[in-house]
């Protein structure tokens, strides 16, 4: 015999089971290990649930592209383990992380522009600060003399009198006077007229170096200060290397770093090796070349038994220490 409904009882799906499948969600989106969930929350109303996830996803990703898939992706499989309905998920990217996608992940497609190595131009700078220093003072030159005008031909005043003695020292002083006054003047009505053209045929933005445009009409830039940060986790990770001090430049990537143990000369490899491989995924347009200066710690001893003339226990031998030396300055993709 089938019980009524009223006596067949309910189940109850608690907010914390829906959070962490929702979490377990968040990291099968993309490919196995690619995504990190960082922590969620959940809500659960009658039916109705509603999530929200934090994450990590791999760089270098297509970030709306990827955090639409988690999104749509935890809330499909959010409904589907749990039974409740699940109108839609919130997803807040908290970071990207160097390992970047799984082997399994298809890479995406490589488009004629970019396998060609098209050139991509520095974006234009609007420079507002120029054009509003510029016109802040013609708008006061102006007014003050629109004013003066005003004063003499609609209320009968007369001519201010710096109005009268401008007229007059302009007509005595002009470029082609031999006077030094009138020669520092036109100098400098030069200089600024040349710094202006330079300000309007010069794109500016020296703070961000431009990308590989992935297809046509696309453009991407990257700013300096973060890969100085991608290069410099990258050293960080080699062992034994601390203390790393990166300076991006538009041309010209600078490594500094401290040994604190491990061989010299292998570390200084090492180093290199990681920039070069962090400099590579970056996508940059133009070639960044490299330099790495990598020296000993105070604190470093060279290794036991890896060069001639240690003492027991890996001490050096009193002596000269060997110079700071930097890997040589060569381009790199």
């Amino acid at each position: 015999m089938t019980a009524p409904p009223a006596e067949r009882g309910t189940t109850t799906v608690a907010d914390r089971a829906v959070r962490r499948i929702a979490e377990r969600a968040a990291t099968e989106a993309l490919a196995p290990g690619a995504v990190e969930a960082g922590g969620g929350s959940a809500a659960v109303r009658g039916r109705r649930a509603r999530v929200a996830v934090t994450v990590t996803l791999p760089y270098p990703a297509v970030l709306d592209d990827a955090g639409e898939r988690v999104r749509s992706h935890v809330a499909e499989r959010t409904a589907r383990l749990t039974g409740l309905t699940v109108p839609s998920a919130r997803v807040r990217v908290r970071g990207l992380s160097r390992r970047g996608l799984a082997a399994e992940e298809p890479a995406p497609p490589v488009t004629a522009v970019a396998a060609a190595g098209a050139r991509a131009r520095r974006p234009w700078a609007q420079r507002r600060l120029p054009v509003l220093v510029l016109a802040l003072l013609a708008a006061g030159v102006c007014g003050v003399l629109l004013y003066d005008v005003v004063a003499v031909h609609a209320a009968g005043h007369a001519p201010a009198r710096w109005r009268v003695e401008a007229m007059e020292w302009l007509s005595t002083h002009g470029p082609d006077s031999t006077t030094a006054v009138g020669v520092l003047t036109a100098a400098g009505v030069l200089a600024l007229g040349v710094w202006l053209l330079v300000l309007a045929v010069t794109p500016g933005r020296r703070g961000v170096l431009p990308m590989r445009p992935p297809e046509p009409g696309t453009h991407a830039v990257l700013d300096r200060q973060a890969v100085a940060a991608l290069l410099r986790d990258a050293v960080t990770d080699v062992p034994g290397v601390d203390r790393v001090r990166v300076k991006a430049g538009r041309r010209t990537a600078r490594v500094r770093a401290g040994l604190e143990f491990g061989d010299l000369e292998e570390a200084r490899r090492a180093a290199t090796e990681a920039a070069r491989t962090a400099i590579a995924g970056l996508g940059l347009a133009g070639r960044l070349r490299l330099r790495v200066r990598l020296n000993t710690e105070p604190a470093w001893r060279e290794p036991t038994g890896s060069a001639p003339g240690t003492e027991a226990g890996g001490r050096p031998e009193s002596g000269p220490v060997a110079p700071e030396r930097s890997t040589p300055d060569e381009p790199t993709a």
